[in-house]
């Protein structure tokens, strides 16, 4: 089965272990921005030096260089049987750019999943995890305010997606388990996947 899914959550909700077993289920893999700059940072491509160019500056890597390196990761061999994507697209310019993309090759996206999670329960687990890894400068305040950075950026993207009929919102709190279960359930509902993986 070809899916083309999107995962967007805020910080702490546990997306990254909810990514791994939906693409490990479809046989897909997790696109990260993150890791395709990583990569091609290490890898010293071209389109790596221009970013590290512009991350040592510590400038943010405009819209239209994210998503040159979202087009040549797209068109690698493994996503042409679907992807799932995380952390992008993160403005509605690249929402519209990433839609225009899909559409020469005669594809769209099947659903964005978002995880919803109470602030200040995320602000809890995070502020737990930070004192138990020693990292004092984890303080609440920090925390708060990227959650806050996540929501006003978030926020114009998920209501294109909501208009496009896109959107699937999950409890993204719980175990691991139980989330997983309600995203399977979701995905169900829409047509996406008959009954949960096993774990």
């Amino acid at each position: 089965m070809t899916v083309r899914l999107l995962i967007v959550g805020p910080p702490g909700a546990g997306k990254g272990t909810q990514a791994a077993r939906i693409a490990e289920h479809f046989g897909i893999p997790t696109i990260s921005t993150g890791d395709i700059f990583r990569a091609n940072i290490a890898n010293e491509t071209e389109l790596g030096k221009r970013v590290k160019a512009i991350v040592d500056a510590g400038d943010y890597v405009p819209d239209s260089l994210t998503n040159e390196l979202v087009t040549d990761r797209l068109a690698e061999a493994d996503a042409t049987t679907g992807f799932l994507l995380d952390g992008y697209p993160r403005t509605p310019d690249q929402v519209r750019y990433l839609d225009g993309l899909l559409a020469s090759h005669g594809h769209k996206l099947d659903a964005v999943l978002r995880l919803v999670a109470d602030q200040d329960e995320i602000v809890r687990r995070l502020r737990k995890r930070a004192i138990e890894q020693g990292r004092a400068d984890d303080s609440e305040e920090a925390i708060r305010h990227r959650q806050e950075v996540y929501q006003r950026e978030t926020a114009p993207v998920l209501e294109m997606f909501r208009e496009q009929g896109l959107l699937i919102e999950v409890d993204g709190l719980g175990s691991v388990d139980e989330v997983a279960d309600r995203i399977w359930a979701a995905f169900a509902e829409r047509g996406l996947a008959t009954g949960a993986p096993q774990a």
